[in-house]
């Protein structure tokens, strides 16, 4: 998923729109275009135990363990719990998180906060973390 920063209003930059008429390939190739560019943010889910330097990662607000969303943007990665505790872990490196994402596709969202609520990572579910 490719999101954009929830500190601005920048957007990413949209595919471009090309005239009606033009050739197919070009039109299709312009779609599914992955959105990038210094303003995007890519996400990807973790549902198992993170373990950095062999500590586990749990969060600070409500304990969980596992089910975590990881947010890039630039060379740094957050960790998000589905309370909505969220935290920049400069244990994870880029490298680390381009290792986790399984492809290049994915689904964008408009803005951060429309991605959080669909994803559940907005906060809805804080409080009912089952161990």
């Amino acid at each position: 998923m490719t999101l954009v920063l929830r500190t601005t209003t920048r957007t990413t930059e949209p595919a471009p729109v090309l005239p009606t008429g033009t050739d197919p390939l070009l039109q299709l190739q312009a779609e599914t275009r992955s959105a990038d560019g210094p303003g995007a943010i890519r996400c990807v889910g973790h549902s198992r135990e993170l373990a950095l330097g062999g500590i586990p990662v749990m969060c600070s607000a409500c304990r969980a363990r596992r089910d975590w969303l990881l947010i890039n943007h630039g060379r740094s990665v957050w960790i998000r719990c589905r309370c909505g505790n969220q935290w920049l872990d400069p244990e994870i490196s880029r490298a680390d998180f381009d290792a986790l994402v399984g492809g290049p596709h994915g689904t964008t969202y408009p803005s951060v906060e429309e991605g959080l609520i669909a994803l559940g990572f907005d906060g809805a579910f804080a409080g009912i973390y089952v161990g």
